[in-house]
């Protein structure tokens, strides 16, 4: 038997055929999986510095209301990651319904930051840790992580969903942008 014979064009150039309805391979899908998580991750973590930073200042130098500091903090910080994550996260998602798009992400963000803040206020109001270490704690440590965890779920399954495309889609996702761009996020 011919050396390839029996594969299609895009078999043989180290691409899968994938068509409607079919799923990827679980290495390339945990890949994927791992790549979206590293950016996310990547912007996530510049919107917790814009958060802390925020958080911090609202609170010791303007003299905000512990809770109202973090609401207003994580609000800078949301519009922060929508940027990012909107146009590198998920870069190759369609971007035809922005408006549905950014309602979503809006009303997911307010849910995460209602999660982030309510652990700052239980801390704070219901616990009475009241110093300024534990406040970042509260917000930062707790209700910051179980936030995002909220987050990542609800933006990769509800906002920034990708179609999944019929087609060659390259085995570890190394297109360049503009190939990026055709092929559609494939989820999970």
């Amino acid at each position: 038997m011919e050396r390839g014979a029996g594969q299609t064009d895009g078999q043989r150039n180290g691409a899968l055929k994938i068509t409607m309805g079919e799923r990827l391979p679980l290495a390339l899908r945990m890949r994927r999986l791992v790549r979206e998580l590293a950016k996310f991750g990547t912007v996530g973590a510049f919107g917790v510095l814009v958060n802390v930073a925020t958080f911090n200042l609202c609170l010791h130098v303007f003299g905000l209301a512990t809770v109202r500091s973090g609401v207003i903090a994580t609000a800078v910080a949301v519009a922060t990651n929508y940027l990012g994550n909107r146009y590198w996260t998920y870069l190759h998602t369609a971007k035809t319904r922005v408006r549905r798009e950014a309602s979503l992400f809006l009303l997911f963000s307010g849910v995460g930051l209602v999660i982030e803040n309510g652990v700052l206020a239980l801390s704070h109001y219901g616990l009475g840790f009241t110093s300024p270490l534990a406040d970042n704690i509260a917000k930062y440590g707790v209700g910051l992580g179980l936030g995002t965890a909220f987050r990542f779920w609800s933006y990769r399954t509800w906002v920034f969903r990708g179609r999944r495309s019929a087609g060659d889609v390259g085995e570890a996702d190394d297109f360049p942008a503009e190939e990026q761009r055709k092929h559609r996020r494939v989820l999970l």
